[in-house]
């Protein structure tokens, strides 16, 4: 990665694990979705229940990127579902990386920034 216009994201796989109580949304265990870039991608034929999708997508940006060894964001990676009844828990995994190019997700002119 030479080309200071490039960038990389860890890809990401969210899957449905059980937790101590019982699951009641509409997820199995073993369900689950990956992300590359900003897609998201479904196994075929496969649904994820609205709700817990909801509450996982503000924490998906910022696993996709390099941070600390010592912050949450890198060592935790089980998120309870966002129903107080439901047991079910969402293991986020990063799985690698994919690079991408500042013009292939924005249309914002490319300026070198002070320091990086």
């Amino acid at each position: 990665m030479n080309d200071p216009r490039e960038f990389e994201l860890y890809d990401l796989r969210v899957e449905v694990v059980e937790g101590s109580e019982p699951m009641v949304c509409g997820h199995e265990p073993g369900d689950f979705f990956t992300l590359r870039g900003e897609n998201l991608e479904f196994p075929p034929g496969q649904t994820f229940p609205l709700y817990p999708l909801a509450a996982l997508l503000p924490l998906l940006p910022a696993k996709q990127r390099r941070t600390h060894p010592n912050d949450w964001m890198t060592t935790d990676m089980e998120v309870a579902c966002p129903d107080p009844h439901c047991g079910a828990r969402f293991r986020i995994t990063r799985t690698g990386t994919s690079t991408f190019r500042h013009g292939e997700v924005t249309r914002e002119p490319w300026r070198p920034q002070e320091g990086g």
